[in-house]
Formats: C-alpha cells, sequence, structure tokens
C-alpha cells in the first residue's frame, strides 16, 4: 500500500479510523482503502451515513455562528477530526474576526491536517490529546496560548462522545472540563442513538457491529444518557432535540429523514 506524503510515518495505515472515516463519508480525500471499505462496510447497513455526518456538520455550524452571535470570540473543538470545508476556523472567524480556535484531537492524522491547514492562522492552533484526560488538554500550549478560561469558551463535542465506552466515564471528562469554564460559556454536543434512524433497530446494530470491530466501538446512547452530559449547564433553547430540528435555517421537514438520527443540544454555564 501507498503510504501518501500527507501520512504521517507513525500511523499504521492498514488499520481504519473514525476520523479518516468520517472524512470519507462527507466527501474528503483524506481517507485510505481501509478506511473506505469499513465505511462501505457501516453503509450497507445505513446507507444515510454521510446524511448524519452532513447533519452533523450543519449543526455544528449553526451552534459556531450562535455562539458568536451570543458574543463568544474562543472556541474548544476536542475531537474535532479532519478539517474539511466549513470547519469551527472558518466559521467562528467569518462571524467574528480574531476569534481563537484550538482543535484537539488524538488522530495523528486529524492534527498533522489540521496544522497544515492552519498554519498561516495566528488565531487558532491544534493540539495532540485525549478528551479522556482534559487536565493535558487544559494544560496544552495551545489552549494556553489562545484560549482565556476567564472568559466565555465554546466547548464543542460534536460526534466524538459516542466513540467513549461507559467504561471510560466520559461523564466525569466533561464534568471536568465544564468546571474549567467561565460562566456564560456554551457546551456543543452531537450524540449518535437509536431514536431516530429511519430503519429497524437490527439493521442499525450491523453499523454499530463494524465500529465494534475496528476496534473503535460507537456507543449509541438514550436521549436521557445524552442530556446527562449536559449536568450543570442550562439548555439553550430547543434543548436537546434531533439536530435540523436544532435552530434550523431552512425548514426540517424538506432534510434526508437520516439526517434525524441522534441528538444534538447546547448548553451555558450559569
Amino acid at each position: 500500500m501507498e503510504r501518501p506524503a500527507w501520512a504521517p510515518r507513525s500511523i499504521d495505515i492498514s488499520v481504519p479510523s473514525v476520523s479518516r472515516m468520517y472524512d470519507y463519508y462527507l466527501g474528503g480525500s483524506h481517507n485510505f482503502e481501509v478506511d473506505r471499505e469499513a465505511a462501505r462496510k457501516a453503509m450497507e447497513f445505513m446507507p444515510g451515513l454521510p446524511k448524519v455526518m452532513q447533519a452533523n456538520r450543519a449543526f455544528m455550524r449553526r451552534a459556531v455562528r450562535f455562539a458568536a452571535a451570543e458574543g463568544i470570540d474562543q472556541f474548544l473543538d476536542i475531537g474535532s477530526g479532519i478539517p474539511t470545508f466549513g470547519n469551527v476556523h472558518e466559521v467562528a472567524q467569518t462571524a467574528r474576526p480574531g476569534a481563537r480556535v484550538v482543535y484537539v484531537d488524538h488522530d495523528p492524522v486529524a492534527v498533522a491536517h489540521s496544522q497544515a491547514v492552519l498554519r498561516d492562522n495566528d488565531d487558532a492552533g491544534v493540539l495532540a490529546a485525549d478528551l479522556l484526560k482534559p487536565r493535558e488538554i487544559l494544560a496544552g500550549a495551545p489552549v494556553q496560548q489562545l484560549i482565556d478560561l476567564t472568559r466565555p469558551v465554546a466547548l464543542l463535542l460534536v460526534a466524538v462522545l459516542h466513540f467513549v465506552e461507559d467504561a471510560d466515564d466520559p461523564y466525569s471528562a466533561v464534568a471536568e472540563l465544564r468546571d474549567a469554564l467561565a460562566p456564560g460559556s456554551l457546551l456543543v454536543v452531537t450524540h449518535a442513538a437509536f431514536e431516530g434512524i429511519p430503519l429497524p433497530q437490527e439493521q442499525a446494530e450491523g453499523t454499530v457491529g463494524v465500529y465494534r470491530n475496528i476496534r473503535n466501538p460507537l456507543i449509541m446512547r438514550t436521549r436521557e444518557q445524552i442530556a446527562r452530559f449536559f449536568e450543570g449547564f442550562d439548555m439553550v433553547e430547543p434543548g436537546l432535540v434531533p439536530m435540523p430540528q436544532w435552530r434550523p435555517d431552512t425548514a426540517p421537514e424538506d432534510e434526508d429523514p437520516y439526517s434525524f438520527s441522534g441528538f444534538g443540544g447546547v448548553g451555558r454555564t450559569a
């Protein structure tokens, strides 16, 4: 297998990566055959997976514009993935010139790409770190340099928490991050769920099985379990809802049925 110039030497290109599969679903070019194969397998069970990913991105962009309109000019995006068109820094810095953005991911390809994309952007940085180690994230140089934690921050956890198993206690990690945020900060979350998928659950479970087989379990949580991530936050209207229903730009009824898979919401620290 040929290793492209953009792929860091340290990565095993024979193993599928969640962030490169996501890139493939979104029509990106930073993925390998092994990622495409796993993604196509997942799509055999859920053909509308790309629509789910597009709904995630569209929700993220609306949430970032909402945060900017609320006066927030600092964004911490954990589990940011491989930069594709319409990323957080583009949306935030268009809405609020000078807005500062730090991307955090533990995938070396995602980190390498983010560094390349942000090379000439003094107001954005990238950190290689893990969501489950909040202290390392908060102490990381890009966060220290670009984010002022005494002022409100928008913390984005978009399509990442469903890759953390309960045994690893994602709730504690989110609570630790919450406790570091200034009053008026926002938490932006999207999360996979069986609710809303326009398929029988048994069929959707086939997709979950594909992720389990590549050792990146996809944890489908209920709406109540997802709502627990917002403990200590006041929900912003309309609350935790299917993504196309959160402050939509266009009529939700015009959306693809798959885009209603899972939930998105925004909370504010008191």
